[in-house]
């Protein structure tokens, strides 16, 4: 292969003899073929086979030149490239007939011209194929070495499409002592036994489960980028039923701004098994909300928040205000939003919503048209031995952003509630209930348009049960669950944002949206998913162990409370809930209640959900679960 190496700086001339070679060669085939004899050639080459040739190689190195096919480089010719050889070889066959008809020259009549030409780009396209099979060749073998412990991955590939072969060519060039391919698994029954880069097709979804028994496979990468979500959720379910670790490919849109197949593909996520359809928008309404206006975001740091700045950005506002009191997050996302989005204005300004004073001097000087208010304490166990904070933080916080936008004539303003505000048994749910009857309130009294929208858990969120049974599968478990029947909703972030905004362009105000979380989804067998994507055995290799319920939580999770009636908006996945009838003078005597008990020098935790019960009605500590 050093060889080759050396002739490369000879390769343009060493292109052109071979070229030379298969014009002379061809004009002979040709003369053979037309004259049913090989004998011919000497009579034929005396004659008019040279003058023939030298026409030809000339005007086809004119046309190849121009062209700049010697430019391109052979070892990463393909089918479209041996297209363009056999388009240009014809394209001069038609050239030299049409010299030949002009000039009268005595060269090779018309017929033996296009068969030349046709033989041409058959030996030429051949030779070529020969080239790069050997340059390619010659940099697997001296390509990229990846650092085994000498024990090859058994890999099984889901998918027979172009990812696939881009796989397994990345495979053959550079990970060749990492990986051994067992075969292809696609469930078209047309392609059994067919192969991708020499690699066979060898069953479909249903065989799945014995192919990785039969033959011990480590690894599974899942390569089908196109596939909607019921489909993909059904293969990676039978795939969890194997020992073998699962790899995916993301979404088309990742891979094209990644480049490199190999490179795009990761660990499987909850949101893969979920199954859950994309959410599809009323982007023009939110465009027109957003676009030139000020928009302010509470809590904007959080995972929520930062989230709903992310996407507001897309709609290309004059402003983004984004309010957060904890340090780290704030400047973690205005760093990421400034370098995406250099041109727009950005604002991170440190504040608590619990100050009014500074709250009231932000929003005197930023003057938004809508606010986002995500800013909370949200984890249940933390605010049930802290419920002072939650009624500061989520009460008060919540009662001063409301009051100011009515001041500064805000358009909308959106509070992010929670299912945990439904029929809540705990200190966090509760105060949320508050805020969305404070909401409700207030928006009888203000020109503002006040809505909350409300939903479940939120898959990656901080504070998720999933980044937790993550870090836990990674330190050798055990993996903790508080019951073996607790069940949850879950939603992915990004989808619960976009369906916020698009509440937003419903919201005439007062309303309660709730969004539609699918089915509930079992915390146990999510454990046991994880386990099983991470290629391990749950309770062999990782233990699952059941810790018990924790304060204030509750075995299942409610989207609507018994009172509120529910009705459908135009979008399959938003709900609105009629509002209870509360006023503003109802509210000020619940928060009466509430700042009397804050203002206690000595309370005890028992005596403030005594009051929280009273100020929100359906507030009930959970019955012990065994």
């Amino acid at each position: 292969m050093e060889k080759v190496k050396k002739l490369s700086k000879y390769r343009d001339f060493i292109l052109v003899i071979l070229d030379c070679i298969c014009i002379i060669v061809a004009y002979y085939l040709g003369t053979a073929l037309l004259t049913d004899s090989l004998l011919s050639f000497s009579e034929y080459y005396s004659n008019r086979l040279l003058s023939s040739a030298l026409w030809y190689i000339v005007i086809y190195e004119v046309i190849f030149h121009v062209a700049k096919r010697h430019k391109s480089i052979i070892r990463y010719e393909e089918g479209k490239d041996y297209i363009i050889y056999i388009v240009l070889c014809l394209l001069t066959a038609v050239s030299i007939a049409i010299i030949k008809k002009i000039f009268h020259i005595k060269v090779a009549t018309i017929q033996m011209n296009i068969l030349a030409g046709l033989i041409i780009s058959m030996m030429m396209v051949a030779y070529r194929i020969v080239l790069r099979y050997v340059l390619v060749n010659d940099v697997v073998n001296k390509g990229i070495k990846v650092k085994t412990d000498g024990t090859q991955k058994r890999l099984l590939i889901i998918g027979a499409g172009d990812a696939a072969h881009e796989m397994i060519k990345t495979i053959h060039k550079n990970f060749k002592e990492a990986y051994e391919i067992i075969g292809i698994i696609d469930d078209n029954p047309k392609r059994l036994n067919f192969t991708v880069s020499g690699i066979k097709i060898i069953g479909n979804r249903n065989d799945i489960i014995k192919v990785c028994k039969e033959n011990g496979v480590d690894l599974i990468f899942f390569s089908i980028a196109r596939i909607d979500n019921e489909n993909k959720k059904q293969i990676l379910t039978i795939c969890q039923q194997t020992q073998a670790k699962v790899r995916v490919l993301p979404g088309i849109r990742e891979i094209i701004n990644n480049k490199d197949i190999f490179s795009s593909l990761r660990d499987v996520e909850i949101e893969d098994i979920l199954g859950r359809d994309p959410v599809t928008l009323d982007n023009t309404n939110i465009e027109n909300l957003i676009k030139n206006h000020t928009i302010l975001v509470t809590g904007g740091g959080g995972s929520i928040g930062s989230e709903l700045c992310r996407q507001i950005m897309k709609y290309q506002p004059q402003r983004l205000v984004i309010l957060d009191i904890y340090e780290n997050s704030l400047y973690d996302i205005e760093l990421e939003l400034k370098s995406n989005y250099p041109k727009m204005q950005i604002d991170a300004i440190i504040a608590s919503v619990r100050d009014e004073k500074r709250l009231r001097e932000i929003f005197e000087t930023y003057q938004p048209y809508l606010v986002f208010h995500a800013a909370a304490h949200k984890h249940v166990p933390l605010m049930e031995n802290s419920p002072q904070e939650a009624i500061k933080n989520n009460i008060f916080g919540t009662y001063n952003v409301v009051n100011i936008c009515d001041e500064v004539n805000v358009k909308k303003c959106i509070l992010i509630s929670t299912d945990k505000a439904v029929n809540p048994t705990n200190i966090m749910g509760a105060t949320k209930r508050m805020c969305e009857m404070l909401v409700q309130a207030k928006n009888k009294v203000s020109e503002t348009e006040y809505a909350a929208v409300r939903f479940g858990n939120v898959l990656g969120s901080n504070g998720s049960v999933v980044p937790l049974f993550k870090k836990q599968i990674a330190e050798g478990g055990p993996v903790t669950v508080t019951h073996k029947e607790i069940t949850r909703f879950f939603m992915t972030i990004p989808e619960a944002v976009e369906l916020v905004l698009q509440a937003m362009t419903y919201a005439k105000g007062g309303e309660i949206f709730v969004l539609d979380m699918g089915e509930p989804v079992k915390i146990y067998d999510l454990a046991e998913s994880l386990i099983r994507l991470s290629g391990l055995v749950p309770e062999k290799d990782i233990k699952i162990e059941i810790t018990g319920l924790r304060p204030g939580e509750k075995l299942y999770e409610e989207i609507l409370m018994n009172e509120e009636g529910l009705e459908k908006t135009s979008h399959d996945k938003i709900f609105v809930a009629e509002p209870i009838n509360l006023t503003m003078s109802d509210i000020e005597q619940k928060l009466m209640k509430l700042t009397e008990l804050l203002n206690k020098e000595k309370v005890k935790i028992t005596e403030i959900k005594d009051t929280m019960k009273q100020v929100v009605p359906t507030f009930k500590e959970p019955e012990k679960v065994n």
